[in-house]
């Protein structure tokens, strides 16, 4: 085939695809603008500790007892005189119950508290960016986080991507179903549109495509 010819039947696919790509675009729901900065900050839901998270264990009045440690692997913690305790999936307030309870054993009325120092949370509380990113991963979901926030995180998007075609998945636990939302992140750091902007919640997946082309 003749290069014309060649340039005529490529013309006909991209003309084919074209539609189809603003399509896909413009039928996908699309979520509330978010402002880049909020007015007033709101606290986000209570943190729930995860594996690898560092925490540091305070028992008043008897400070042998309390610890700094890691969550293992396995969601579990060990302190002074107990073992094998579960920690992940509780807030810090839960464990501190839990620890105050074991010790009981011990010593009267222990007062017991929790502080997590270093955090990466349960997954059900990451954001995960997956696609045609810089570099794909799962960030810790923060109160008050945005699109243009987890974007940054992860170095925006790489010179393939396609990002107006990107979706953003989330379980909705009123229906027990996934949901899915068209993002315009092209439109968003490219341009600095506003409306592209969006917030996120914890458990949100971002699926980033790479352009056809």
């Amino acid at each position: 085939m003749t290069k014309t010819g060649n340039r005529a039947r490529l013309m006909l696919v991209l003309a084919g695809v074209a539609p189809l790509a603003g399509c896909a675009t413009g039928n996908a729901t699309q979520l509330p603008p978010a402002p880049f900065v909020e007015s007033a900050e709101a606290p986000g839901e209570d943190y729930l500790i995860g594996p690898l998270d560092q925490l540091t264990v305070f028992v008043w009045r008897n400070p042998e007892l309390g610890a700094k440690v890691q969550v293992r692997p396995d969601g579990r913690i060990t302190t002074p005189l107990i073992s094998e305790m579960p920690a992940v999936g509780k807030t810090p307030a839960q464990l501190s119950n839990d620890i105050k309870a074991a010790l009981s054993t011990y010593i009267k009325d222990p007062l017991v508290s929790v502080i997590v120092e270093n955090f990466s949370g349960t997954y059900s509380q990451q954001v995960r960016i997956v696609g045609a990113t810089e570099k794909p991963a799962s960030v810790p979901y923060r109160a008050n986080m945005t699109l243009l926030d987890a974007m940054i995180a992860v170095g925006g998007l790489n010179d393939y991507a396609a990002g107006n075609r990107a979706r953003l998945v989330r379980f909705d636990k009123a229906s027990g179903k996934q949901q899915e939302y068209g993002l315009r992140i092209d439109r968003l750091l490219k341009r600095g549109d506003a409306s592209a902007n969006v917030k996120l919640q914890p458990g949100d997946v971002i699926i980033i495509p790479e352009s056809l082309f």
